[in-house]
């Protein structure tokens, strides 16, 4: 078993034959930690990266979700909705931030 973090964005693309392929699977090095080389799989990442709009990358996307947890490949084990950070008082920070992320180059320290 090996603890990993299979990062991804808002649209998925080609990354994914990193971590799913058949080819990354046989690549040294590669992301593809748990060794998955299944055809399904190759074809539904490559459905995802050839996705001609967004309903059709998240439904895509979707599939291949569902096949990748029919495959018991990760075991998820962490999620949080929140960040946990402490700061000093004396940053200021934008009200709106990016979805999944802090944007800490984005703060800035008070003047006073």
């Amino acid at each position: 078993m090996t603890v990993s973090v299979f990062p991804q964005s808002l649209s998925p693309g080609n990354e994914q034959r990193d971590f799913w392929s058949s080819e990354a699977a046989a690549t040294p090095g590669s992301r593809n930690l748990a060794g998955v080389r299944d055809p399904v799989v190759d074809e539904l990442v490559n459905l995802v990266i050839s996705a001609p709009d967004r309903a059709g990358l998240i439904a895509r996307t979707r599939a291949l979700d569902r096949v990748l947890l029919w495959g018991h490949y990760v075991v998820p084990h962490w999620h949080s909705r929140v960040f946990r950070v402490a700061y000093w008082d004396k940053y200021e920070r934008p009200e709106v931030t990016p979805k999944y992320g802090l944007a800490l180059e984005s703060w800035w320290m008070r003047p006073q």
